[in-house]
């Protein structure tokens, strides 16, 4: 075997040896440096955990930078008629989204002056004002100053809350800046473009007390006036808003908030915005306050109904919802006056303790709702929410589904005693007439005939007649249908006597003509609608002869809704024991109905459709058609043309006919039995 020689053992340690310079210093002095050494090392240490804690949990800026628009609003809908003037608002106002391009100069440099002066040369954050702002609380031993930029109070207000703890001021910092790098990037590194849009955003969401946000609603809301018309004197009043929101509410202390515009406008003057001359005259100006508006209180039926439909129109309702009804701000209020001063003058004496109506233009628009006498006291919506017995409101549909099975409105049947299956209908007065044509047994709101028509045509298809005319309430087909025993809403009904006012057009109401955001996006807007074609248009005709009669004959019961020179047609209805009464009708222009009774569905003193809910209904379409022409009911022309004595000999001549035709057919049978035992008023 060949000897290696053995390698020397290397040592455990490896020394280092150290710099020369530290080699010629005592032992104190480099133990000295290692030390300082040590202590930098933990300062760097502490100072990157540090960071890292005070961004721990950093929400981070969103992928569209769109989205900023919506981030922490807390959800308003602001409600306008077609003028666009503002009706009511609902939660926090925002206004208008407004350009930096479309406002005077000096209204974003007021806000500049005031919150931001280096806006434009800073990177979101100014390190020149936090030192500033670092002295100053130093040495006066409180926070006196602020070092927020404008980019860093769109931060708070948009990403973050308003804690103030270092964390935050941190985050908010670093948020800042990167903000104006996503900006400047997205601007094709435009950095005067980038600034521009975050002023934008800041001016058009900043809080400016009494539940304001946004230079648009301030504006509107203290000045009566756009942004774009502000003066000097204005938007620098407004620019000493943001400091202190809720103190120097320009309605309670007007004289604070003019004090801080003294400064702004110092600010503005040394920053070359404006001159002198300008600086003197906005100091001197007088500042016009409008007073706040008053929104209708009465309006809360229509609203609720609005927020509803809304709701089930778009599947997410922005936070900034601008919502353009179809109701005549002016014919609403009267409507709802007069519905609340007749029911406080006749209701008590007859027991009826609420009435609700609705008016809707011939395309289904609502112009007027009243859900009830006063919307402070009971706010449930007797319109749409509450559901009734129409009684026999409910009959034209049975007369219509008759006319398209075959029948004339000059046919003839007998009012007598009948039987279907174990349900005996008697007539509201208990008597029987005899032969009648269908005009005249509608006319006379006649029970035995209808029931027969609707169990002969068959409760069923009663029942799809009505669904298709656009009543959508869940209706059982018992025989007793066809007198209106079944629930409805006041809202499907009127719209379902559209059908008849339109010729045969499905009439669907709504309330809402367009939704967009404060931003102008079009969300919803209805436009022109084509109304789908679901009855005959001559058998609507026929229809509205029938249903004119109803109102202007002799016989008819509902006399008390005439009015004027225009020509009604429409229906009563009373439910039993007068528990409900109600009108619904048109003319050539509206489409209207009125429901009378009581929430506790008590009765009431025999009122019945024919009375009060008539009268009113007369009452609100005389306001509805004040300076309008009258307009013809489609085919009702020949409507007033027979009277008694030719109803009497057509029924004559027509009875004659039907019993030899009746009399060579042979025996008919009975109705099949329904167990349901129902007596129904008129």
């Amino acid at each position: 075997m060949t000897n290696f020689p053995v390698p020397p053992r290397l040592p455990r340690t490896i020394r280092i040896s150290a710099p020369a310079f530290l080699r010629r210093q005592s032992k104190a002095v480099r133990y000295g440096a290692g030390a300082v050494a040590a202590v930098v090392l933990l300062g760097l240490l502490f100072a990157a955990w540090k960071w890292q804690s005070l961004h721990a949990g950093m929400p981070r800026l969103p992928q569209d930078m769109t989205e900023l628009w919506d981030m922490n609003r807390e959800p308003a809908i602001e409600f306008v008629d077609l003028n666009g003037k503002t009706l009511a608002v609902r939660g926090p106002r925002y206004g208008r989204a407004v350009a930096i391009e479309d406002l005077p100069r000096h209204v974003p440099q007021a806000f500049i002056a005031a919150e931001d002066k280096r806006f434009y040369v800073h990177d979101g954050a100014d390190e020149t004002a936090i030192a500033r702002a670092a002295i100053s609380n130093a040495t006066s031993g409180e926070t006196r100053s602020g070092a927020s930029t404008i980019t860093q109070q769109l931060v708070k207000n948009l990403i973050l809350d308003s804690r103030q703890t270092m964390q935050r001021k941190a985050q908010e910092i670093t948020l800042a800046q990167r903000l104006e790098q996503r900006m400047i990037r997205e601007n094709d590194g435009d950095r005067t473009a980038a600034k521009d849009q975050i002023l934008a955003l800041y001016l058009n969401r900043v809080y400016f007390g009494s539940g304001l946000y946004g230079i648009d609603a301030a504006s509107r809301y203290y000045f009566g006036k756009p942004p774009e018309e502000m003066t000097i004197s204005e938007a620098s009043v407004l620019a000493a808003l943001p400091k202190a929101p809720s103190k120097l509410n320009l309605r309670e202390n007007l004289a604070g908030a003019r004090d801080r515009q003294a400064y702004v406008l110092r600010e503005m003057r040394d920053l070359r915005f404006i001159t002198r001359e300008e600086k003197e005259a906005a100091l001197a100006a007088e500042i016009k306050i409008i007073p706040a508006p008053v929104y209708d209180p009465e309006l809360g039926y229509v609203l609720d109904v609005a927020a509803e439909r809304l709701a089930a129109t778009l599947p997410r309702v922005p936070g900034d919802a601008v919502v353009t009804l179809t109701i005549d701000p002016k014919l609403q209020a009267k409507v709802q006056a007069r519905i609340s001063q007749r029911l406080a003058k006749d209701g008590p004496a007859m027991n009826a303790g609420q009435a609700a109506a609705l008016i809707l233009g011939k395309d289904g628009r609502v112009v007027a709702l009243a859900g009830g006498a006063d919307y402070k006291t009971s706010p449930f919506n007797r319109v749409t929410q509450a559901k009734r017995q129409p009684g026999s409101s409910f009959k034209p549909f049975v007369y219509a589904l008759a006319l398209e099975d075959g029948f004339s409105p000059f046919d003839v049947r007998s009012d007598r005693p009948i039987r279907i299956g174990e349900w005996r209908p008697v007539n509201y007065n208990g008597e029987f007439i005899g032969p009648m044509t269908l005009t005249e047994a509608l006319t006379r709101s006649v029970n035995t005939i209808a029931a027969e028509l609707g169990n002969e045509a068959s409760p069923e298809r009663v029942v799809e007649l009505a669904h298709r005319f656009g009543i959508k309430s869940e209706m059982k087909p018992y025989p007793s249908v066809s007198l209106g025993s079944q629930e409805v809403s006041l809202w499907e009904i009127t719209g379902a006597y559209g059908v008849f006012q339109s010729g045969g057009l499905r009439t669907e109401p709504y309330i809402i003509a367009k939704v967009t955001d404060t931003r102008g996006n079009v969300l919803f807007d209805r436009g022109p609608w084509e109304q789908e074609r679901v009855y005959a248009e001559e058998l609507a005709a026929d229809m509205n002869v029938m249903l004119t009669r109803a109102v202007n004959a002799g016989s008819g019961t509902g006399g008390k809704a005439r009015f004027g020179r225009w020509t009604v047609a429409g229906k009563t209805g009373t439910s039993q024991d007068w528990r409900d009464a109600w009108f619904v009708g048109f003319t050539g222009a509206y489409i209207g109905g009125v429901w009378v009774g009581n929430d506790d569905d008590s009765p009431m003193k025999r009122v019945s459709g024919g009375g009060l809910p008539a009268d009113f209904w007369s009452d609100i379409m005389e306001i509805a058609h004040e300076g309008k022409t009258p307009e013809p009911i489609f085919g009702a022309g020949l409507a007033l043309s027979l009277g008694p004595e030719a109803e009497s000999r057509i029924s004559f001549y027509r009875g004659m006919a039907q019993a030899f035709a009746s009399a060579a057919r042979g025996p008919t049978s009975p109705g099949a039995p329904s167990g349901d035992v129902v007596q129904q008023a008129e």
